[in-house]
């Protein structure tokens, strides 16, 4: 089985700041890592970590930036196309790290909007049935639409994350088989019609929802640093710990995400943040409910 992530990568830089900023303020910080980023390299970088073949689709651009993505991303297990610079500037982003924990991120999306659906099919080319397309809310409504119409047409199982929020992204439902939202998105776009919904509520914990079930799973206890890319951690280690069981989203597969995004939000930085390979094999190791 092979797991497309068509998304997006960018650079982050993160700042450690006392308090989020309010409108027109000015403050002090220090700018303490940087790091790969991005929702789409995030989701993919933890999947291949959990040891399965992972393709990210996603824009790099032909600059300095890109260089180093392109560097960094060779020493991870994921694989990246187009192997070609597609845009002129990288994606980046301003991660914002207060010191209760919480974060406020800035993102640009140049490179990723230049991406066209014509130039990524091509490394979808050889997905088979029951292969995977995961896609977040980085790329237009009708972008993802259309990558979503050829995945269901070609037997692939498809999964969602529609983080960017668009209320438009609501239309898509019916193309959707796995989404994983948190409470804010599941009250914007109202998931209909999805087989296996997800959703996260923070330090609380998470739901799934089934035609059949409803189990939640309470949130890890840790202490809290920082939690860029928790969310991401969850949801790579949901789906990578039941298609690795070959069974559909469960509830050991919600606490092996939980225990995951746990590891995540006790570290500093994005991808420096995320659990080892080790680690994760030790973790997904484990059967206990």
């Amino acid at each position: 089985m092979q797991i497309y992530v068509a998304g997006n990568v960018v650079v982050d830089e993160t700042w450690s700041i006392g308090d989020l900023p309010q409108k027109g303020a000015s403050i002090h910080g220090v700018k303490t890592s940087q790091d790969i980023g991005g929702k789409g390299a995030n989701q993919a970088i933890v999947i291949a970590r959990c040891g399965l073949d992972t393709r990210l689709i996603a824009a790099v651009g032909h600059d300095s930036n890109g260089q180093w993505l392109r560097e960094k991303i060779a020493h991870e297990p994921v694989k990246l196309f187009p192997t070609e610079y597609s845009s002129p500037h990288s994606d980046s982003s301003i991660i914002l790290n207060s010191s209760d924990g919480d974060n406020a991120i800035i993102t640009t999306t140049a490179a990723a909007d230049a991406l066209t659906v014509e130039q990524m099919l091509p490394y979808l080319a050889d997905a088979k049935k029951g292969d995977i397309l995961l896609q977040q809310g980085n790329f237009s409504v009708e972008k993802t639409r259309v990558l979503f119409i050829w995945a269901k047409a070609n037997g692939m199982k498809t999964v969602f994350n529609p983080s960017p929020v668009n209320a438009d992204f609501a239309q898509l439902w019916p193309l959707v088989d796995i989404a994983v939202v948190n409470q804010l998105e599941a009250e914007r776009l109202q998931p209909a019609g999805v087989s296996t919904l997800v959703i996260t509520q923070g330090a609380q914990g998470a739901w799934l929802i089934t035609e059949t079930e409803r189990h939640f799973c309470p949130a890890a206890a840790v202490n809290a640093v920082d939690s860029t890319g928790a969310g991401d951690t969850f949801l790579a280690v949901l789906l990578a710990s039941s298609l690795l069981r070959e069974v559909e989203p469960d509830a050991l597969a919600l606490q092996h995400a939980s225990q995951a995004a746990a590891i995540t939000v006790s570290r500093t930085g994005t991808v420096n943040a995320f659990p080892t390979q080790q680690e994760l094999a030790a973790l997904l190791a484990t059967r206990s409910e």
